[in-house]
This record gives structure tokens, C-alpha cells and sequence, in this order.
């Protein structure tokens, strides 16, 4: 029972699209294969959909769990700057903060959280993504919330959007794309599944699918679909190698440690009528979501927050809190009391901050560190220690 459990995990978890062809290849070397290490991943069942996440952001979902069928072979993050300069899972990201379960959530029934930067490529642009994935109990949906956070020097204009791969009742291919107008729903369907797509926090500009190819992730490819600039009414595949879903939003300017926040509905559905109800259930879960958040987003107080995590190898956040702008130093000091990095040096506007602080470069001993924050009046330390 433990090696069919574990193949069977196998199977659904780590047959990447990439791999349709050597799959058997892949399993052989699983079976032969004296230990199974799990990496950094996180997975939740609602009772009607499973969802996992992958060590560095990819998105699965399976009916009724994760231990089912698999309806979504991977759902992630584009993040463009220029035609050559595309930030996507497959050629840029690396672990900031690990995948993990929160266990104690406080806006869903299920979470899972993970921080990812470029480092894998260390190609522009310079971003960190935050990925949440909420779920409810009893739930056909997830909530997907992503926070993406610039480290490039000068601002630039980002487009940002999904890269998703459908893979309806655990088969690819001869699966069509439909845009609902009435309902503002992308949707994957094949006889009577529907997985359904929705941009909840603002509107939808682009909607471009494609016939799985392998080496479509390529930054001009990316780039090009993420600005075809209208929405396709629907695409029929017609292959067994099945769509890919390109998705984007109006571009935005962002600055340097400036932040763009977006949310995608993901519902399932028997069929069409049951897909829209656990979209409609999302949309409220949504709503109470963004209330929540938007109640708690006025800052009255200056406030500078323990680390997290603390102690830390090689990175960690340090969050911080602006009632109003103004210039702000936030400098990280040795136990001498030696300025060893300058991290924040400049003017910025009343709000909360989350700044990925990591040693990559700093050549830093392992030990006992303070991080300062100056703001007007406002001064505080606190200490962190770093692991090595």
C-alpha cells in the first residue's frame, strides 16, 4: 500500500508537461530508486479539490483530492518587462521563502505561501513573487493572491499574468478555451468538465492560448502573448499535446520595493452549471477577503516587525509600517555596531512594507545582527539572527 501511495503521488505530482515522452523513463528510475526525497511543497484538500504547490510556485488541482485526478497541470506567474525580459517559472524562479502550509489561517480554511525570486536565471526583471493559495472547506475553488515586488533600480512598466496548462480529467489535448463575456470566465472544457479562470481584482486585457509546443517558454513568446491586447472569443485545440492559456492585465508602473497585487478565481466543475456556482462562492470569498484587507490597510502608527524567519539562512522579511511619507533608512548593523548594508535610502508614501532582505552577496558571518529603521521621528531596532 505505501509503494502504490507513493507512485501514485509520484504520477500526480511530478509528471511535468515537459516530460509527456520520457514519463515511463522517469517512473523506472522512481521505482528503482532506494529513497524519494520531497522537496520544499505544500498541498491542501477541500473535500472537493486538492491543490498543490510546488517547490518554486507551480499550481496543480485535482478532483475530488490531490490523491484524484488531476485537472490542472500547472498554473503560474508571468511577470514582463520587455520583449527579452519575461520573468516565468520554468526559466527564472528560485526559493525565497520555502512552500509551506500555514496551519493557522485566519482568512480561509486552507493556505499555502511561498516567496520566489530570479535567482535561478538572475535574468530581468529583478522581481520576488509572493504566491497565497486559499481554499475553503467543501469547496470547488481556490484563491490565488500574488504580490510582486520590484528590485530593479528604475521603475518600469510591468505586464503581469498566468501561464496555465489544462490537463482535463488527467488527459491533455482536443480540450477547447472559452471566454464567458457574461461572466468574465475563462474556460477549459472537454465534454462536461469545466475549469473555470477569472481575474477578480481588475479587468482582463489579453487572453491568448496556444498549442502546447515543447520550448514555448521563451521571453519574446511570452512576451508577444501577454500583449495580443484582446481577448480571444475561443480556441479549439487539436492536438493531444492540448492548450496553453496565456492571460494578462493592463501594465503598471513599479517602482523600486514597489509592489503590484493580483488575485485569480480557480473553480471546477461536473460541468458548466456546477463550474459558475463555485465561481459565484469564490467571488464572495473574495469580497470578504478584500474587505478584510482593506480595513486593515490604514496605517496609523509607525511600526517595524520581527523578521520572519528569524533566526535565517540566507533570507528573510522584515516588514514595516508608515503612517505618512517620508524619507526612510532602514540600515542592518553588526555586533560592533558596523553598518554592514544600507537596505532602504529614500522617500516613500504612507503604507506597509515587506522588504526580502537576503545576504546573498554580503558575504556575512553567521551570528547576531540589528536592523535600524529611520522615519521622521521615528527610530527602533531589532535584532535577527543569521544561520549558517
Amino acid at each position: 500500500m505505501a509503494v502504490m501511495f507513493l507512485i501514485n503521488f509520484f504520477i500526480n505530482n511530478y509528471k511535468g508537461y515537459i516530460m509527456k515522452n520520457i514519463f515511463t523513463y522517469l517512473l523506472i528510475v522512481f521505482v528503482l530508486s532506494a529513497t524519494f526525497v520531497f522537496a520544499q511543497e505544500a498541498a491542501f484538500n477541500t473535500g472537493k479539490l486538492g491543490v498543490y504547490v510546488g517547490e518554486y510556485g507551480r499550481i496543480r488541482m485535482f478532483t475530488p483530492d490531490t490523491g484524484g485526478v488531476k485537472q490542472i497541470e500547472r498554473i503560474s506567474v508571468l511577470v514582463g518587462m520587455n520583449k527579452e525580459s519575461v520573468f516565468d517559472y520554468q526559466n527564472d524562479a528560485d526559493v525565497e521563502v520555502a512552500t509551506s502550509l500555514n496551519t493557522s489561517p485566519t482568512k480561509s480554511d486552507f493556505e499555502i505561501n511561498g516567496t520566489f525570486n530570479n535567482a535561478y536565471s538572475s535574468a530581468p526583471p529583478n522581481i520576488l513573487e509572493k504566491l497565497t493559495v486559499m481554499g475553503w472547506n467543501d469547496g470547488g475553488y481556490a484563491i490565488l493572491k500574488f504580490i510582486i515586488t520590484s528590485n530593479e533600480v528604475e521603475p518600469f512598466n510591468a505586464i503581469c499574468g498566468l501561464d496555465i496548462v489544462p490537463i482535463l480529467d488527467g488527459e491533455y489535448g482536443l480540450d477547447t478555451v472559452t471566454y464567458d463575456a457574461t461572466n468574465n470566465i475563462i474556460r477549459s472544457h472537454r465534454g462536461a468538465t469545466n475549469v473555470g479562470y477569472k481575474l477578480l481584482s481588475e479587468p482582463l486585457v489579453s487572453l491568448k492560448s496556444i498549442e502546447w509546443f515543447s520550448g514555448y517558454e521563451v521571453d519574446t513568446n511570452y512576451w508577444n502573448w501577454l500583449n495580443a491586447g484582446s481577448i480571444e472569443p475561443q480556441y479549439v485545440s487539436t492536438t493531444a499535446d492540448g492548450p496553453v492559456i496565456i492571460t494578462s492585465h493592463a501594465p503598471k508602473q513599479v517602482a523600486k520595493r514597489g509592489t503590484i497585487t493580483f488575485y485569480y478565481a480557480v473553480a471546477i466543475g461536473a460541468n458548466q452549471v456546477e463550474m459558475l456556482a463555485n465561481m459565484n462562492e469564490a467571488q464572495s470569498k473574495y469580497k470578504l477577503i478584500t474587505d478584510v484587507e482593506e480595513n486593515n490597510s490604514v496605517v496609523k502608527n509607525f511600526s517595524l516587525h520581527q523578521n520572519y524567519p528569524n533566526p535565517f539562512n540566507p533570507s528573510t522579511i522584515i516588514k514595516y509600517e508608515l503612517p505618512e511619507e517620508g524619507f526612510v533608512q532602514l540600515k542592518i548593523f553588526n555586533l560592533l555596531g558596523q553598518e554592514v548594508a544600507t537596505l532602504i535610502d529614500e522617500q516613500q508614501k504612507a503604507g506597509t512594507y515587506n522588504y526580502h532582505f537576503s545576504t546573498g552577496n554580503l558575504n556575512l558571518s553567521a551570528g547576531i545582527y540589528f536592523y535600524t529603521l529611520n522615519a521622521g521621528y521615528f527610530s527602533e531596532t531589532k535584532k535577527m539572527i543569521l544561520l549558517k
